[in-house]
């Protein structure tokens, strides 16, 4: 039993550098497609008819307020009155009927004296990848901004790339300290399953009928 335990703990040992260099390697690859895509200026970002507001939950698991929420849609927010978008696409979850990620980025846009029939709403933007290849499947887009924090951002624009739809990317704010550092780690990992989403031929989880946004 002993020996057992020794190979299977030498075995893990072996492909860990293995798995780091995977890792890294992904990484490094978004990071790199993303290159002179990235924008913080509002005055600087060129023009474009859409943008895609990523969704996260307007709170945390405690009840406290999400900051991510709330830099996206002052993002948001900042894009639509420069004129920097004319319509906007809320890509989010509605996995249940008491979390909808879309109807309170909405609601939250609305508030900030945004034009609601300005704004599209994607519930089954389950994942980034199904927001990205249901931007151009469902909502007809083939250019676009994207909207999140610029990690998000990244890997966004790298399946954008891929799904042959032409995009720039907004950063919103980002968060330091405990929670930014877990959700860092977290988006390593994010980065590998991109790579073996495509090389699996992942698909969304629903397509559905088309949303025509006007000229």
């Amino acid at each position: 039993m002993k020996r057992k335990k020794k190979i299977i703990i030498y075995s893990l040992l072996a492909l860990l550098p293995v798995c780091l260099i995977t890792t890294f390697c992904c990484n490094s690859i978004i990071t790199q497609s993303a290159k002179g895509k990235l924008f913080t200026d509002v005055t600087a970002i060129p023009y474009n008819k859409v943008g895609l507001l990523l969704g996260t939950s307007k709170h945390l698991g405690n009840g406290d307020a999400n900051y991510y929420y709330t830099f996206r849609i002052q993002a948001a927010v900042s894009l639509l009155k420069a004129g920097k978008i004319k319509y906007l696409v809320i890509s989010g979850d509605n996995g249940h009927k008491e979390y909808n990620e879309p109807e309170d980025m909405r609601a939250d846009l609305v508030a900030a004296g945004i034009d609601s029939s300005l704004i599209f709403l994607d519930y089954a933007g389950f994942r980034t990848f199904d927001s990205i290849v249901r931007l151009k499947k469902i909502f007809g887009q083939d250019s676009v901004t994207i909207i999140s924090q610029q990690f998000h951002n990244e890997r966004a624009l790298y399946m954008a790339n891929k799904e042959g739809i032409a995009a720039v990317a907004f950063n919103a704010a980002g968060i330091s300290g405990p929670m930014g550092l877990k959700v860092q780690l977290r988006e390593k990992l994010a980065r590998v399953k991109v790579f073996v989403d495509y090389w699996f031929g992942k698909k969304p989880h629903f397509l559905g009928e088309k949303v025509i946004i006007p000229a």
